[in-house]
């Protein structure tokens, strides 16, 4: 239902006149905008933007913003009305706001070749510019939170189609921008959302399960909140003190990350306790270590050590006499006020304006910094996946030799921590130290590591590291520093370099495709052109692999027609093939070509055998003369699970232990062997080993992993 105007401003007590004026306007305006209009759900469009706007008086957000909030569909919604008229109108700032919201689909802008472009690519490019407005205003980012909010909490009138895309950016995008911002009541809002479009069945039973052990749950944590009241008052401190709720998706993702069953993480009690000063924290800790036995491990200040979004708090954790554990956050009322309104709580704590003016200048000055990472990328899809991979993905904090703490995305590695540091450091890097002991570089960096880099006096970086198989890097913003290195060098040295990468990357996929070939494979019509994107590292060996994987392997004839020289090998049926048009049919896997997931196939249907699937550009397919007996398919989501066998032969000077090390390369990426038969002749051993592998993609760092076991020549796909 829509609130009339007085039932919204009512909403803002106290408001002064010429402000109640300013959204008396703002509102008439929007509603005569929006006449006629209708949403998805059948209700009036103007509801919309008032619930756009009811969520900022939530956040505390001024008058300015409040407005723009009711307009900010308006330019994009009723081709009547222009920008100039909403600054007319309203005056500059809000026109401003207005405009920094406004939905690209309304924009006209063209790809390169002046034709118009792809929706996805709109939509990245809206999401690219509404980023970059942290510069201009931060507010804009606000508003259009509060948007994808409302949006989300209706999303369930959209298509399904349209409700997995919208929770999906929702997930990437949106909440961990709230995150960043530190506005923790529109993250978990959203998380919560999203989840329960991209997971629904999952969503409702832990929902499910929520509602039946709340009561209890309240029970239970209200004593506790009664019992640690009155401790804490025996010693003269007057405290907030409340339980704190958990969230559908924080749950799920606890359980998914610990192992743990619903029982285990929803029984774990969780308060949080509100004093006035600093001192008390650490006053109230030291009462609750007294009390229950801490938990070692379980100890975080973030008062001392706030985390990059400026959250401060102290979190323990207890174990009580019944042997359950308590979550116990401890902080002041303006930590309070950060974590839940973050970087909005500027606006909704004027009458402090000291103190929150230092903390949103220090909060601006970290978004900028956290943007300019991916400033100078163009292309809209690149920087969001920059700001995916780099910016809003879980954090990882290390600290330096000197003690000065990193904040790098979880996964990171030592050279990724280099080039964070600085970019010459980085093309330095030889080797690290990480807590004093000697790491390799492709080390997965943990919470609290003390990293040393060792470098030299000069050179570069390797070409390696630009391999996403081997695993050297990991951030976007390492690997565009390293490409940026490679592009600074002579061409002719990179085209040698990269016929180096080619040639070793043909030979270990067992290929005599000749570089023409392959150039024809990326599209590229001369050949030294590919060879140079490859010496700059625009093109990496997992590139090649794919393209490759995608060509003949053996010139076998089709298993319907004459019998194969590949070797029999242990073959899983492909339960997760979708058949066009034939649903139900017995389908197997051709032994030809040894399609696996990821790659194009075609069905051919045999006499008595169902569908025997193949690769598309398998020459078996290619040279059928009935063409008429293929058949689309296409492998479902549901083939995700599935495994498939693929021979694979390795070559390696024999030695002790070679085998083992060979098993533990192939069980780090969790493959498993289903076969091995080994030849050994003149300190040569050659392996045939059958695989099972979920796609080629996994293959394909399968075998780069293998060849870097020391004495292995190469590992490739077995061809007869």
């Amino acid at each position: 239902m829509m609130l009339t105007f007085e039932e919204f401003v009512a909403l803002l007590p106290d408001l002064p006149p010429h402000e109640r004026n300013l959204l008396k306007r703002a509102y008439e305006f929007a509603r005569q905008a929006h006449e006629g209009q209708k949403r998805w759900s059948g209700e009036d469009y103007f509801v919309h933007c008032v619930e756009v706007a009811r969520i900022l008086i939530d956040l505390g957000l001024d008058t300015a913003v409040i407005a723009a909030g009711l307009l900010h569909d308006v330019v994009e919604d009723n081709p009547d009305i222009s920008p100039e008229d909403i600054q007319q109108e309203f005056g500059d700032e809000i026109a401003r706001l207005v405009a920094g919201v406004t939905k690209m689909e309304r924009l006209p802008f063209k790809a390169e070749d002046g034709t118009r472009s792809h929706p996805r690519d709109r939509e990245a490019e809206y999401l690219r510019k509404t980023l970059l407005t942290i510069d201009d205003d931060v507010r804009v980012i606000l508003i259009k939170l509060a948007d994808r909010l409302h949006n989300m909490r209706t999303l369930g009138h959209l298509p399904r189609e349209s409700q997995i895309r919208n929770a999906r950016e929702t997930m990437e995008i949106f909440a961990p921008l709230a995150g960043r911002l530190g506005i923790w009541q529109i993250k978990w809002e959203l998380e919560d959302l999203a989840f329960r479009y991209l997971e629904p069945e999952r969503y409702k039973k832990i929902a499910s399960l929520i509602a039946e052990r709340r009561a209890d749950r309240d029970y239970y944590v209200g004593q506790i909140v009664r019992r640690l009241k009155g401790l804490l008052e025996k010693y003269g401190i007057q405290a907030e003190v409340t339980g704190r709720s958990k969230h559908i998706y924080s749950i799920a993702r606890k359980m998914e990350r610990k192992g743990l069953p619903f029982d285990q993480i929803f029984d774990v009690r969780a308060i949080r306790v509100i004093v006035p000063d600093v001192f008390t924290c650490y006053q109230v800790l030291g009462i609750i270590h007294q009390t229950w036995r801490p938990i070692a491990g379980e100890f975080d200040d973030y008062i001392a050590a706030p985390k990059d979004n400026f959250y401060q708090s102290l979190h323990t954790a207890v174990i009580l006499e019944d042997g359950k554990t308590l979550e116990v956050q401890i902080r002041t009322p303006e930590m309070h006020a950060n974590a839940e309104y973050g970087i909005a709580a500027h606006w909704r704590y004027k009458e402090n304006e000291k103190g929150h003016d230092e903390a949103y200048e220090r909060r601006i000055q970290y978004l900028r910094e956290m943007i300019e990472i991916g400033r100078g990328v163009d292309d809209a899809s690149e920087f969001i996946e920059l700001m995916r991979s780099d910016v809003f993905r879980d954090r990882v904090y290390v600290f330096s030799p000197r003690g000065d703490i990193f904040d790098l995305p979880a996964g990171a590695t030592p050279i990724d921590f280099a080039y964070h540091i600085h970019t010459d450091i980085g093309h330095r890097c030889r080797g690290a130290k990480v807590n004093g002991k000697l790491v390799p570089l492709d080390y997965t960096l943990q919470v609290g590591d003390r990293v040393e880099i060792l470098t030299a006096k000069r050179g570069g970086p390797s070409r390696d590291w630009l391999n996403p198989d081997l695993g050297y890097v990991r951030t976007k913003r390492a690997i565009s520093k390293i490409r940026q290195w490679f592009r600074k060098q002579d061409r002719d040295k990179m085209i040698a370099q990269g016929r180096e990468v080619l040639d070793r990357e043909l030979k270990r996929l067992g290929e005599k495709m000749s570089h023409e070939q392959v150039a024809e494979l990326f599209g590229i019509e001369k050949t030294d052109d590919l060879l140079a994107q490859i010496g700059f590292g625009d093109i990496n060996p997992q590139h090649i692999a794919t393209k490759i994987l995608e060509i003949e392997r053996q010139k076998a004839e089709d298993e319907d027609r004459l019998p194969t020289s590949a070797p029999e090998v242990p073959r899983r049926s492909p339960q997760g093939l979708r058949i066009q048009g034939a649903g139900g049919m017995l389908t197997n896997l051709a032994r030809c070509c040894n399609p696996v997931q990821g790659d194009e196939i075609i069905g051919y249907i045999t006499r008595g055998r169902g569908v025997t699937i193949h690769r598309r550009d398998c020459s078996n397919v290619l040279n059928l003369p009935d063409q008429e007996r293929l058949i689309e398919v296409e492998w479902s989501d549901e083939s995700r699970d599935d495994l498939y066998s693929v021979p694979v032969e390795i070559r390696a000077y024999d030695r002790k232990g070679l085998m083992r090390d060979i098993g533990a390369a192939v069980a780090d990426e969790h493959v498993n062997i289903r076969d091995v038969s080994i030849h050994t002749s003149n300190h040569i051993a050659r392996f045939t080993v059958t695989m099972e592998v979920e796609s080629a993609a996994q293959l394909s760092r399968v075998l780069a992993k293998i060849e870097r076991v020391p004495n292995v020549m190469e590992a490739r796909r077995y061809k007869a």
